[in-house]
């Protein structure tokens, strides 16, 4: 994909990821091995008779919402503790082969809770994931609740004052809030009184925006107090709005190959890579929903620099201001840039910069 120094160096470049749901990370052989350790039947849709027909309907997604359908669909193996312990491990497993020092990963409550999954089993399982990932692998981690946009506002209320009664903030269990789901259809501003409560609290908050919506829904989030966006890549279409986002140093978790898969764009060649550098735009490469998307983070690094030909020095920036906007003490991050900064070394002498 990449000429060989190139791919070398992305491989072993120190990556943050910001944007990965962790539920998106459920394999078709996790499903079918979850599926028969709790003995629950799988759809009768004739994708479901194997691992192979799944993954071949996965290829084929029309749009946001036929993906949605999958993933939660696939989701509703994930009934006890052990389970969504195993699925984050799998993810993090997969992340550290592909260089990633520092993950913030997405998890979707309300979808398990509406079908009688208890919030501390949830909470419990994901965290048991990210503590053995810290202690095996060396990762940094953060949870992020995120609210679906396709469910009632009352449901995502339940919630928030269920993580404000567990003091999941306060503990260090839950570090942030975002929102996710269908992006075009339910109101822009859904969840502004749980997002002022949530400021109040100083609690990071993101939200997914720009993906299929136009720049008003980036714009709307920005003004609920979002501090960062999920996907974003419309922010081009808004060119005050971009400026904006430049200024006041606003990340954008961008997810190409998801970009490419849900028809967002035709191709990783129509994700504004370039104009975001050029216009000093902030942003991250990260996976989304790799086990429906073909392919984790580096996966993704691969596609950009397939499409984009970057130098050293632009996948420096890139590395640097991703470390730079995440949400982790400063220690942290002095200890991620280190890295970035001895692998760049290595290679500005064998590869052109």
């Amino acid at each position: 994909m990449c000429q060989s120094p190139m791919r070398e160096f992305l491989q072993g470049l120190p990556k943050c990821e910001h944007h990965v749901h962790l539920e998106g990370t459920l394999e078709p052989e996790l499903i079918f091995e979850l599926a028969a350790r709790h003995g629950i039947t799988l759809p009768e849709d004739p994708v479901y008779t194997s691992v192979e027909t799944l993954k071949k309907r996965y290829e084929h997604f029309s749009n946001l919402d036929d993906f949605l359908h999958f993933y939660f669909e696939g989701m509703a193996v994930l009934r006890e503790e052990q389970d969504f312990a195993d699925l984050a491990w799998a993810y993090f497993q997969k992340a550290h082969a592909d260089g990633v020092h520092h993950a913030e990963v997405f998890f979707d409550p309300q979808v398990h809770e509406s079908r009688g999954v208890a919030y501390n089993t949830i909470v419990d399982g994901f965290t048991k994931g990210c503590k053995r990932a810290e202690s095996e692998l060396g990762l940094s981690t953060k949870l992020i609740l995120c609210f679906v946009r396709h469910l009632p506002v009352a449901s995502a209320q339940e919630l928030y004052d269920e993580m404000v009664a567990h003091k999941s903030f306060e503990n260090g269990t839950v570090h942030g809030l975002g929102w996710s789901s269908s992006e075009v259809g339910p109101p822009k501003d859904m969840f502004r009184d749980i997002y002022a409560s949530a400021a109040k609290k100083n609690i990071p908050l993101t939200a997914h925006a720009g993906e299929e919506g136009d720049p008003t829904y980036i714009s709307t989030a920005l003004e609920l107090g979002a501090q960062r966006i999920d996907h974003g890549i419309r922010l081009i279409e808004d060119e005050e709005l971009m400026k904006r986002v430049a200024r006041e140093g606003i990340l954008l978790t961008v997810c190409p190959l998801s970009n490419v898969r849900l028809r967002c764009v035709k191709s990783v060649k129509e994700v504004p890579i370039r104009k975001f550098l050029e216009a000093g735009v902030k942003f991250s490469i990260n996976s989304d929903d790799p086990a429906y998307f073909g392919g984790y983070i580096l996966d993704n690094y691969y596609a950009v620099q397939e499409a984009f030909n970057l130098n050293v020095l632009e996948w420096k920036i890139i590395a640097e201001n991703s470390v730079q906007e995440s949400w982790i003490e400063d220690s942290r991050k002095a200890e991620i840039l280190e890295s970035i900064e001895a692998h760049v070394k290595k290679y500005m002498h064998t590869i052109a910069a």
